[in-house]
């Protein structure tokens, strides 16, 4: 698996080390359990070192702890995401993705003018208009 592509469960965990930085195995179990997800410690363990070994996580020794950092970017990881799901479910159409977003769920005045704003800048970009 590409190091772009993270398995569900550790896009769980990689969302706990991008808000905090960096965390422990203990620390990261902790938090995953109280997301109310029924994970033991040597699972947690386990996934962070596999992770580790993917190149999505590295690991500093901090005494007689480790320490585990993210080495993907939140954004990197997401837009890989996006990617898949586009190409997969529509057909690789953004165009289609964004419609049946908007179409699913009802948008409130800020996300109009926030998603308004964003295609102004993308005419501005490609000078389309």
């Amino acid at each position: 698996m590409s190091q772009k592509n993270p398995t569900e469960s550790e896009l769980e965990i990689l969302e706990i080390l991008w808000h905090s930085g960096s965390a422990t195995v203990r620390q990261v179990n902790e938090l995953l359990e109280h997301k109310g997800k029924n994970v033991g410690y040597t699972t947690t363990l386990k996934m962070m070192q596999i992770m580790t070994d993917k190149g999505l996580l590295s690991r500093i020794m901090d005494g007689r702890t480790h320490v585990y950092k993210p080495l993907l970017q939140a954004g990197t990881a997401r837009n890989a995401m996006i990617d898949r799901m586009i190409n997969a479910a529509f057909g690789g159409s953004a165009m289609k993705l964004v419609l049946q977003a908007l179409g699913n769920h009802r948008a409130t005045p800020d996300e109009i003018r926030e998603i308004r704003a964003v295609i102004d800048q993308l005419e501005k970009e490609q000078d389309i208009r």
